[in-house]
């Protein structure tokens, strides 16, 4: 079939899509108690469903008072037997995929189940609706006369008791639809190598020989890879390797500290940045225009959605509401309900609502990922925004960074202690601290509030990185490459340390 026929028909069948997608904007209260009503019916002869009585839950208070809210370590066990053998506990269909989460940097290992229901119904159609917005947006789009050059996990699938075990990317990749995999690239073998510098280079020998239109993964790698693909070709910028480039698709961490630097490998005004909201739990959230970065809640995947209001979250008065009773600009932790079989499983992320017609969010962190040792409640969202504005003052690029608390010791008061990696260091590193300083002030008031007169907290303590720190101190703990994350910021020492223990 010649490319721009092709072009054409893959263009059209994804916009069909989009009249379903206006179906759940209009009624979402309806689309999402039908969600729960299905997932109930479905897992009602499961152990978990048999324990709860799935069958006469009819109506969602019913749900929100019978069943309870969950981590991890709650249902860890249950997960294990599955993944030695056992089936139809949590879901009724068998479950034989899971994904080995690296949203962290802890040592404990997390295998979160996926089933063929959330493969088929949330991730992959994730992804062909992620195109369907795109398309719809950009009518001229020629996205399919090349290939989306994909960066995903560095991690092989290891076979467990008859189950497979590996990063969500990989799993992905492993059980993708021949469309996806003839539209993209590196091929699957090169994807799914483990060892991060050997991929790296693999996928430079096979993606500069491509037609390449479209890139998807994560900023922090993906800009590890595009740098290497320049100094490999000796070319100025991006568009002199690939010259048909047009969208970057990205998810999981926040854009903000890197957008300068895309832009420079990018210096086209047409170029597009679309952003996405998925984890090893399922696919959340699409940026549904061009120009506003706020994310449209993808109601239709087999996901029901609960939230949590910061303000008590992790105390007695907790409690969780529906997607129908969330207000505007308010912190709230996400609660999910899945078709792989989590009931009410706290993700860990936190968002803010920007719009209510339709439900768009903005994630704003992680609910273990802040500092709020002396009640200044920082989120990773103030954070991003005031290195942003210092950046934009001072000339600064920032690579890498997290931040923890200094505690009291005797008279002493607090601080917060910063270790940066610059890839263009300020002038003048104490004007880079004030203004950082004043950037989290304007942003939090919390945070101003404790740094009045320097009641509690002392002026911030900004450490400037040696270059590649964060790199090797991934390399140390084997997480290397794909959806492995910097800690942001933290309420314990233990990152930071072990950082300037490495950065002297």
């Amino acid at each position: 079939m010649p490319i721009p026929l092709f072009n054409s028909i893959a263009s059209w069948l994804l916009k069909k899509r989009f009249h379903q997608i206006e179906l759940f904007v209009k009624y979402p209260a309806e689309v999402q108690t039908e969600v729960l009503n299905q997932l109930l019916e479905f897992a009602e002869d499961t152990e978990i469903g048999k324990k709860y009585n799935f069958e006469s839950i009819h109506k969602y208070q019913t749900f929100r008072e019978r069943v309870p809210i969950v981590s991890y370590e709650d249902v860890e066990p249950i997960i294990e037997r599955t993944r030695k053998g056992e089936q139809n506990l949590f879901w009724p269909t068998s479950i034989k995929w899971f994904a080995k989460s690296s949203g962290t940097t802890n040592a404990k290992s997390k295998f979160i189940p996926v089933s063929s229901e959330a493969l088929e119904d949330c991730h992959y159609k994730s992804g062909k609706d992620l195109l369907c917005l795109y398309l719809n947006n950009n009518e001229n789009s020629q996205l399919f006369t090349g290939k989306s050059l994909r960066l995903g996990g560095s991690k092989e699938l290891y076979e467990d008791n008859g189950s497979f075990f590996g990063d969500l990317s990989a799993i992905l990749i492993d059980n993708m639809p021949l469309w996806a995999e003839f539209s993209s690239t590196p091929s699957s073998k090169v994807s799914l190598m483990s060892e991060w510098e050997s991929k790296l280079r693999a996928i430079i020998n096979e993606t500069t020989q491509e037609n390449v239109t479209s890139l998807a993964g994560v900023p922090s790698w993906m800009l590890v890879l595009l740098n290497n693909v320049l100094e490999e070709t000796g070319k100025e910028h991006l568009f002199q390797v690939w010259e048909n480039l047009e969208v970057y698709f990205h998810g999981g961490v926040s854009f903000s500290p890197y957008m300068d630097q895309y832009q420079n490998l990018f210096p086209r005004k047409s170029f597009k940045y679309y952003e996405i909201y998925n984890a090893s739990e399922g696919f959340f959230a699409i940026q549904d225009s061009n120009y506003e970065k706020d994310l449209l809640l993808m109601l239709d995947y087999g996901i029901f959605y609960e939230f949590i209001p910061m303000e008590t979250y992790g105390t007695i008065e907790q409690h969780a509401i529906p997607l129908w009773e969330v207000r505007l600009n308010k912190n709230y932790a996400i609660v999910i309900t899945t078709n792989s079989g989590l009931w009410r499983y706290k993700i860990g992320d936190t968002v803010r609502f920007t719009s209510v017609s339709p439900y768009r969010i903005k994630v704003t962190g992680r609910t273990k990922h802040h500092i709020n040792v002396f009640g200044e409640e920082l989120i990773i969202e103030n954070a991003e925004e005031a290195l942003k504005s210092v950046c934009a003052k001072t000339g600064a690029e920032i690579k890498d960074y997290t931040a923890a608390p200094v505690f009291m010791s005797g008279k002493e008061k607090g601080a917060h202690e910063w270790i940066i990696e610059f890839r263009k260091a300020p002038e003048q590193l104490d004007y880079f601290t004030e203004f950082l300083d004043n950037a989290l002030k304007s942003l939090n008031s919390d945070y101003e509030a404790k740094r009045y007169n320097n009641s509690t907290l002392k002026m911030p303590i900004v450490n400037i990185a040696r270059e590649n720190l964060f790199n090797d101190w991934l390399k140390s703990k084997d997480k290397l490459g794909g959806q492995h994350k910097i800690p942001r910021l933290s309420n314990k020492r233990l990152y930071i340390d072990e950082l300037l223990q490495m950065n002297n």
